[in-house]
């Protein structure tokens, strides 16, 4: 289900009223007193009873929490009661804003039942919903189809019942205010984020609870490689959307989502950096899930202020085609002028419309045109790993806890929140305790370094410990590095006697346009000393600057240098540049030979090998061949980032393929010679044979003809031969009768007389394609024999064919 929100002209009412047997169990005296002409959904809303206000326990949601809704677009409505609170009964009613619903036209949109056990349509107002069976309940669903257009801005009101009480709200968690979405606006969420009042700063701490596992979440669980990806963010002013519903994913976004990669969204980040206060990161979790005595939970610290109170943060949910989970401009700044305490948020997925796949591992298949980014919901696609015919809530993957851990400067509402906060403005922050495994013996801790900062700026400290020894292979033990942010000397916080000081103030313009002068830098006192003494510190600081090293009719005039470009490298070895422009070319016409660019190396923290993130195999190639054996093929891709590590993994892999045997064709021998006449005198004819060497197998073409007969006249018979002539032919006569007596003995080839076929052998196989053969030897080769063909013969056929 997309949720598409917009702008609104007029509003749309939504009412939770009474159910009926509740209703006239303890009302039946209001309802006398209403006239018969009206008709019961209007009575139901009349209804009075034991009735309490202000009761927070129970509230009613709209999924993605619109204050627009966009004519006939579908929207689950939810009634929940926070544990140990429950609910017995309910109704539930959309009406216009201002009506009675005493009339049909007054109700706004339609209910779809989502679960029949649960709920139904009241008999008595059909256009209302109710339960199906008074028991005791903490949620129920449905959903509402948005009326049409021009219905106009409308009410949501919810009544829900406990015995003989009712819970009935006109303002707070019971109510919700729909507006008919602006065409204008089509697409945009567009929730108003009301400027902030608070003083000072405050500083919090954002833990991430991964929930998503086998056991919670068993359809197609990826077991190898299922991970969250690093976690990227910032505390931001309302002026810079990281990602919103209803909008469009950045290229950042975008490469968190399919890649897990966050170097692209911290750059856009940094960018905005008038926008942005702190810059939000956590590590990476692989596997997504293991328990916290195994594993701590990731968790990030950051800062908020009157123009940069908002929150955003996301992490991709691994492997999947573009799903994430994160929060998108959390508001920290209260309307009472304060900070927010705590903040408890449990997490279900988002699409970043990127990408197509339906599945954890869909191979890659970009979205074109792009589409908006929209909650993942439990009908999406029968193959989603969420799916759930019945329209169910997705159960949360995630759950993230943000926590105030400290306030900082003057404080516009000076009456703390409760005693956590007195501790946590009066006390420094105190260091978590030890979590390191009884398991894992380490050294002491060495003595913290020097601030890496000799200035009032940011540092950063460290300081080291060396793993002795680890008992249990399968419990991990902590880093041996620890970090801790730091100030130059004579800047500490808690040094009562210095000052704080803000960022230094870019550096002013060179003094002169041609040769070496000089420029400037401020900045000013954000805390003077806590015992009254003067700040010592510099406010001011000037250098030398060369803007054209050459003043001469031939040298042109630059620019002053650029800041240097973020490091190439996100870890190890990289170059940086900066640049500057030619203000005004030379006066006597000539090229500028000053450079415009410049480039150095620079350092980034010690790259660390992260796990290769593939997608998944492709399907298998067709066969090389189209009959007998042949080789298929197939391919994955590399999805992470080359710079985040080297992947070693094949992405190919070859394997053999078999098709049913290619057809055998018959095979023959070569013609024999023509034998002779088979007439001494008149017509008669001879003969050629050839013989066959291989039977068809497999449906190859059939055997030819192995026999040819041509005609043949050697002279004229006479018709009164003479006595010789008469003997001439007896005795020709006796010698061919006496040849083919030979003959019958065996076959004859020219030159020589063989003997019979043998009988074919027995085939080599049962099924699935033998072979059998048969032998002819010579019998006796003529004297005058001068064929070389005269030997023995050997016949070979295919037999047993069909299939094992």
């Amino acid at each position: 289900m997309r949720l598409s929100l917009r702008l609104s002209r007029s509003p749309v009412l939504l009412a939770l009223a009474l159910p009926l047997a509740a209703a006239l169990a303890f009302s039946d005296e209001t309802l006398d007193k209403v006239p018969k002409s009206e008709g019961y959904c209007s009575r139901i809303l009349r209804v009075q009873g034991t009735r309490r206000e202000g009761y927070t326990e129970f509230s009613l949601r709209v999924e993605g929490d619109p204050d627009f809704y966009k004519p006939g677009t579908s929207y689950r409505v939810t009634l929940s009661a926070a544990p140990p609170s429950y609910f017995r009964g309910f109704t539930l009613i959309a009406l216009k804003e201002n009506r009675e619903g005493d009339k049909e036209e007054d109700h706004a949109g339609t209910f779809q039942i989502i679960d029949e056990e649960e709920t139904q349509f009241m008999s008595n107002c059909p256009v209302a919903v109710t339960e199906s069976t008074p028991r005791r309940r903490t949620r129920i669903q449905v959903f509402w189809i948005a009326p049409p257009a021009g219905t106009g801005c409308v009410i949501l009101k919810a009544s829900i019942v406990q015995k003989r009480i009712i819970y009935f709200q006109d303002e707070g968690s019971l109510t919700k205010k729909l507006c008919e979405q602006d065409s204008t606006f089509d697409g945009v969420t567009d929730k108003p984020i009301l400027d902030c009042c608070a003083c000072g700063t405050a500083k919090y701490r954002l833990t991430f609870y991964g929930n998503w596992s086998e056991k919670t979440h068993p359809k197609d669980y990826p077991r190898r490689a299922n991970h969250w990806s690093a976690i990227i963010g910032g505390s931001h002013s309302k002026n810079y959307v990281l990602w919103e519903y209803g909008g469009y994913a950045s290229e950042g976004v975008k490469q968190v989502a399919e890649l897990g990669s966050p170097v692209k969204m911290e750059e856009e980040i940094r960018q905005q950096s008038d926008e942005v206060l702190t810059v939000i990161k956590a590590k990476a979790q692989w596997p997504a899930w293991q328990p916290l005595n195994v594993r701590a939970a990731p968790s990030a610290e950051f800062s908020v202020d009157r123009t940069r109170h908002l929150m955003s943060f996301l992490t991709m949910m691994g492997p999947s085609p573009d799903w994430n989970v994160g929060l998108s401009a959390e508001d920290l700044c209260t309307k009472e002028c304060g900070w927010v305490q705590k903040v408890v948020q449990d997490l279900i997925p988002w699409d970043a419309g990127t990408d197509s796949g339906v599945t954890y591992e869909s191979p890659n298949k970009p979205t074109i045109p792009q589409e908006k980014i929209r909650p993942l919901t439990s009908l999406d696609h029968p193959q989603s790993p969420f799916y759930d015919p019945e329209g169910g809530s997705i159960t949360q993957v995630a759950r993230v806890v943000i926590e105030r851990i400290a306030r900082k400067g003057e404080q516009c509402n000076i009456v703390p929140d409760n005693v956590d906060d007195i501790v946590a403005d009066l006390a420094p922050e105190e260091k978590d305790e030890d979590d390191t495994p009884e398991t894992c013996i380490y050294s002491n801790w060495s003595p913290w370094s020097a601030c890496s900062s000799s200035t009032c700026d940011k540092g950063k400290r460290m300081r080291q410990r060396m793993l002795k020894a680890q008992l249990d292979l399968s419990v991990p033990c902590p880093d041996t590095q620890d970090f801790q942010p730091c100030m130059g000397p004579g800047c500490s916080d808690e040094d009562g006697s210095t000052c704080t000081m803000s960022e230094w103030i870019t550096w002013s313009p060179c003094s002169i346009s041609c040769g070496t002068g000089m420029r400037s830098r401020e900045r000013y006192v954000k805390q003077f000393p806590e015992d009254g003494s003067v700040c010592t510190l510099p406010t001011e600081e000037t250098e030398k600057c060369t803007v054209n090293e050459e003043c001469s009719p031939s040298s042109c005039l630059m620019t002053e240098w650029g800041e240097w470009d973020e490091c190439s490298a996100t870890c190890g070895m990289g170059m940086k540049k900066r640049h500057r422009m030619v203000k005004m070319s030379p006066a006597d016409g000539s090229m500028c030979k000053a450079e415009t660019s410049q480039a150095e190396k620079c350092m980034m923290p010690e790259c660390h090998t992260i796990p290769c993130l593939l997608s998944p195999w492709s399907e298998w190639s067709d066969c090389s061949v189209t009959c007998g054996k042949g080789m298929r093929t197939r391919q994955r891709m590399l999805k992470s980032l080359a710079e985040l590590g080297d992947c070693n993994e094949e992405l190919e892999q070859v394997e053999k393929c078999m098709l049913p045997e290619c057809p055998i064709d018959c095979e023959l021998t070569e013609w024999s010679q023509w034998s002779e006449c088979n007439k001494s005198c008149g017509k008669g004819h001879m003969i050629r044979t050839r013989m066959i060497q291989m039977e068809p197998q497999f449906g190859g073409a059939p055997c030819p003809e192995t026999v040819q007969r041509k005609r043949c006249r050697v002279r004229k018979c006479l018709r009164n031969p003479s006595i010789q002539k008469l003997r001439w032919r007896e005795a020709r006569e006796s010698r061919r009768s006496e040849q083919l007596r030979e003959e019958s003995d065996g076959e004859q080839f020219p030159g020589c007389r063989m003997r019979p076929w043998t009988a074919w052998s027995e085939c080599t196989k049962l099924c699935g394609g033998g072979i059998q053969e048969r032998y002819m030897t010579v019998k006796k080769r003529f004297k005058s024999s001068q064929f070389t063909s005269c030997k023995d013969k050997k016949e070979i056929r295919a037999c047993n064919v069909h299939p094992c």
